[in-house]
């Protein structure tokens, strides 16, 4: 799992491996250049959000309760993986 630097200590190391198990967390941190600079496994999750936040429902938080927007969030990421899948062009 690769995360941000604001998801690193061991709280969020607990709650991880609390839902998943023994799943391995990779922080990805932003370097110190002042200049724009590619960072390695970053512009994966920046894609991925990206790609989440062109379905409607998840552009705004509209939902009342955290499991129906952790639903719908999942929907949209089986729709992803899905049109990949059936699309590999």
């Amino acid at each position: 799992l690769y995360a941000d630097a604001g998801y690193q200590g061991p709280r969020f190391q607990e709650a991880v491996t609390r839902a998943m198990g023994q799943l391995e967390v990779e922080i990805v941190k932003r370097c110190d250049v002042a200049r724009f600079v590619v960072l390695p496994k970053r512009w994966l999750v920046e894609r991925t959000i990206a790609w989440l936040n062109r379905c409607r429902r998840l552009a705004k938080d509209w939902e009342n309760h955290s499991r129906n927007a952790l639903a719908f969030l999942r929907l949209a990421s089986i729709r992803l993986m899905l049109r990949k899948l059936c699309n590999p062009a």
